[in-house]
């Protein structure tokens, strides 16, 4: 639960970021995605101590997000991790920063057998959405079998099942109905599930984007970059910054792209957050994953995205609540 503007709301109780029934069907190539692919008998190890979730104790046929953060805990990349075959992990991630990431990690590889390389050239990922795709619905975070590939059964969005298809670049569509891609970015969005991009690298600690409430960060494993400041966080105090999803209407004389600053017109001589994944919805809305200060959702006055005078954001539904004693 959070307040607005002095008033009390529920989560359920805001609006849902709709999406029309005709973009809501099919599967999309994702362009903005890349895979990194990690094999070798050290393989589990090497990302069991690099990254904020539980790799080694990893199902068979299970997917997780995790986190990769700097020594200052903030993170440098966000990941869905699986293991199509042993000793072979895939890493898909935001595109934009797979280089910078992929050269990062082998830094610390070391004599560790694991070999890191970019996968995107041989994988195609995908995006399907919709009750009538036909891949296997399963629980989430589930991997199935998907025609070459495998299906990474997605959080629903919006009330939708979503799936990341991965399979050999040239193979056919997973799906034959095309998705809209901006309409699956809308449903990413939607989700709450952060994607860590360019704009956003070493922005965030894992909570600032509730990672860990969607089961990216495992507070019992081992040691990793970062690892005292994220569990110190969680732990000492209650947190005082978290995202929210945030929207602008169609007509919009404005943008949300990841990066860009917010304000709230309670405080207005100093940022209030900042927007961590941005999408615009084929209709023309705008929603965005901010990260905000608490104590100003609970304050008198509203977001504003740029400026304490710049564009009303709208708050809209998040599929899950908040902690309810984060500060």
């Amino acid at each position: 639960m959070i307040i607005v503007g002095m008033t009390e709301l529920a989560f359920d109780s805001l609006a849902t970021p709709a999406l029309s029934p005709e973009h809501s069907q099919g599967g999309a190539r994702l362009s903005d995605w890349g895979v990194i692919r990690a094999e070798g008998a050290d393989a589990a190890s090497f990302l069991q101590g690099q990254l904020t979730s539980d790799i080694t104790g990893l199902a068979s046929g299970a997917a997780t997000l995790a986190g990769y953060c700097s020594a200052k805990g903030r993170l440098l990349a966000s990941f869905i991790v699986w293991s199509p075959a042993p000793e072979v992990y895939l890493l898909a991630c935001s595109a934009d920063l797979l280089p910078a990431t992929l050269k990062r990690l082998s830094m610390f590889v070391l004599r560790a057998k694991c070999r890191l390389t970019d996968a995107g050239g041989e994988l195609a990922l995908w995006g399907v959405a919709g009750r009538d795709a036909g891949l296997p619905e399963g629980a989430e975070w589930t991997v199935q079998p998907a025609g070459a590939g495998q299906a990474v059964r997605l959080p629903d969005a919006l009330g939708l099942p979503r799936w990341l298809v991965v399979q050999p670049v040239g193979d056919a569509a997973p799906v034959p109905a095309p998705l809209d891609p901006a309409a699956w970015r809308w449903l990413e969005v939607a989700s709450g599930v952060v994607r860590i991009v360019a704009a956003t690298v070493d922005r965030f600690v894992p909570q600032m984007v509730n990672l860990e409430l969607v089961g990216g960060v495992n507070f019992k494993k081992g040691c990793y970059p970062g690892q005292e400041v994220v569990a110190r966080s969680q732990y000492r105090g209650t947190l005082k910054r978290r995202a929210l999803l945030l929207a602008l209407p169609a007509g919009a004389q404005a943008e949300l792209a990841e990066g860009q600053e917010i304000f709230h017109e309670a405080d207005p001589g100093q940022p209030a957050g900042l927007v961590a994944l941005a999408a615009s919805s084929p209709a023309g809305e705008q929603l965005a994953l901010v990260e905000v200060k608490l104590a100003l959702a609970r304050a008198a006055g509203a977001f504003r995205l740029a400026a304490a005078d710049g564009p009303l954001l709208q708050p809209r539904a998040l599929p899950y609540p908040l902690p309810s004693n984060d500060d």
